[in-house]
């Protein structure tokens, strides 16, 4: 009994690292395409303004 314990703690510890690594990975993501997205359309901007800097 005491080594089904273990496996379960281990199995939700694991579990847990799992989920942090997911949720920090698609964190990145979504900030990283945000701030593409941004310096897109900051270009297109400052290249619709005529090329005056």
């Amino acid at each position: 009994m005491g080594n089904l314990i273990e496996f379960g703690r281990m199995f939700l510890s694991y579990g847990l690292l799992i989920l942090i690594t997911v949720t920090a990975g698609a964190a990145a993501f979504f900030l990283g395409s945000n701030m593409a997205k941004k310096k897109k359309a900051k270009e297109e901007h400052e290249s619709s303004d005529g090329g005056i800097a």
